[in-house]
């Protein structure tokens, strides 16, 4: 097993981590900068306040993106066992 291949595998697995978890870390993003504004409008200076909505986004958003996470996570570990001759010769 050569180092380009090891750094390629590497490299496979975090944009896999990426695509996975892009979707669900833009959705807390965006919902954090929303209580933010809200909070400056309002001048209410509450620390937790922004918990309970990024926690509920980021469940919805499992909800909707959960399977295709699921499938992106299963076919990078079914690739990875497909070539499992590869990583051990």
């Amino acid at each position: 097993m050569s180092g380009e291949f090891v750094i390629s595998l590497a490299e496979q697995g975090i944009y896999t981590v990426l695509m996975v978890v892009g979707p669900l870390l833009l959705l807390a993003l965006a919902v954090g900068l929303l209580v933010s504004i809200f909070q400056a409008t309002t001048q209410i200076q509450e620390q937790t306040l922004a918990f309970i909505p990024k926690i509920v986004a980021v469940l919805v958003g499992l909800i909707f993106f959960g399977p295709w996470m699921l499938t992106r996570m299963v076919e990078f570990t079914s690739n990875i066992f497909q070539n499992l001759n590869q990583f051990v010769g």
